[in-house]
C-alpha cells in the first residue's frame, strides 16, 4: 500500500469511526481482529512468538491461541478509542482512563522537578498522555518520524489536539534529549515508550530471560536531570483503560555515568516485565523484540510447527 493511502486511511478513520455509534463501532473493530487473528498473518505471529516469551513454555497452545486472539482484540480496541479520542472532552478523557497511586505522579509533578514515566505499548497510551493533560498538567514525549511525511503531521496533530507537546525523534533543531532536558527542568511530565529501542544505541538488557535493547532515554533524563523516575503498567478492563504507576525507581549513586544508564535502564526492563507478566493480553507488541532466537515453536499461518525466531 503506497504512503498516500496509508495516510488517507488513518485520516478517515479519524473522521468515520468518531461519528459511528459506539455499539457499531466496537462490534467493527472487535470483528476485525477477528479476522486478522483467523488469517494468522505477519503481525499475529509475531505476537504469537513474544507472547510466548512472556507466558513461558509451559503454557498450553490451546491457553496461548486464546491469549494471542485477545491480544489482537486489545490492539483493535486501542485503535478504535485512538480514532474516537479527539472527540472526547476533557471530561470523558478523565474518566475513560484511570491511574492506580496517581498521588505519586501529582507529588512529584508539585515539586517542580518534572517527572520521567516509562511504559510499555500497552493498554491505552494516548489515554494515559490525554488523562495528564486533562488534569492540567504540562506533558511532552517524542514522537516516531513516520512516512510519508504527512502521516507523521497527522499523528502530531491528532496528539497535540490532545494537548500533549511533541518533539521528532529524529530530525528537529535540537536532539530531542536536550530539549526533553529542558522540559523537565520547566516541570514537565515526560512519558516515554521504552519497551523497544527505535535506535541503534539502546541499552542490552535481560527481558522475560532473553536479551534485548531497550532506550537509554528515560534513564539519562532521570540521571541527568535529578527528576524522578516511575514505570507504568498498562491494562484495559471492560469500562477503561487502567494504569498503575510505581516507583520512583532508586538510580545507581556512584560509578560512570554509563553504568549507571544500564543498570538503571534493567530496572526499567524488570518493572515493565513485572506489568506485562500481569496483562499479557494487553501487550500490543507486533514487532520483534529479542535478539537471541530461541527455539522454540511457534504456529504457522496453516497451523503447523515452525521454528521459532
Amino acid at each position: 500500500m503506497s504512503g498516500r493511502l496509508v495516510e488517507f486511511g488513518y485520516a478517515a478513520g479519524w473522521r468515520l469511526v468518531r461519528g459511528m455509534p459506539g455499539s457499531l463501532a466496537r462490534a467493527t473493530f472487535r470483528t476485525a481482529a477477528d479476522l486478522a487473528y483467523l488469517r494468522r498473518g505477519p503481525a499475529v505471529r509475531r505476537l504469537d512468538a513474544n507472547l510466548r516469551r512472556v507466558v513461558g513454555p509451559e503454557l498450553p497452545d490451546s491457553a496461548l491461541d486464546r491469549l494471542v486472539r485477545q491480544g489482537v482484540r486489545s490492539y483493535a480496541r486501542y485503535w478504535l478509542e485512538a480514532f474516537r479520542l479527539p472527540g472526547q472532552s476533557p471530561e470523558q478523557i478523565r474518566r475513560g482512563f484511570r491511574l492506580t497511586n496517581q498521588q505519586l505522579l501529582a507529588d512529584a509533578i508539585a515539586a517542580g522537578k518534572g517527572v520521567v514515566v516509562a511504559l510499555p505499548h500497552a493498554g491505552n497510551w494516548d489515554a494515559a498522555g490525554a488523562w495528564v493533560a486533562a488534569q492540567g498538567w504540562s506533558l511532552t514525549t517524542v514522537a516516531e518520524r513516520l512516512r510519508p511525511e504527512g502521516l507523521y503531521e497527522r499523528f502530531v496533530a491528532y496528539r497535540e489536539g490532545l494537548g500533549m507537546k511533541i518533539i521528532p525523534l529524529r530530525g528537529g533543531e535540537r536532539p530531542p534529549l536536550e530539549l526533553l532536558e529542558d522540559r523537565l527542568r520547566q516541570g514537565d511530565v515526560v512519558p516515554l515508550l521504552a519497551d523497544r529501542d527505535l535506535s541503534t544505541r539502546g541499552i542490552d538488557v535481560t527481558f522475560f530471560g532473553g536479551r534485548t535493547r531497550m532506550p537509554a532515554g528515560p534513564a539519562i533524563l532521570a540521571l541527568r536531570t535529578g527528576a524522578p523516575l516511575f514505570t507504568v503498567t498498562m491494562w484495559y478492563e471492560p469500562e477503561a483503560a487502567y494504569g498503575e504507576l510505581q516507583g520512583p525507581l532508586s538510580p545507581p549513586a556512584t560509578g560512570p555515568l554509563d553504568q549507571r544508564v544500564r543498570l538503571l535502564t534493567q530496572q526499567v526492563a524488570d518493572q515493565l516485565a513485572a506489568g506485562i507478566a500481569a496483562h499479557p493480553a494487553d501487550w500490543h507488541m507486533l514487532q520483534r523484540v529479542w535478539l537471541d532466537r530461541p527455539q522454540q515453536q511457534v504456529r504457522s499461518p496453516d497451523g503447523s510447527p515452525a521454528q521459532r525466531s
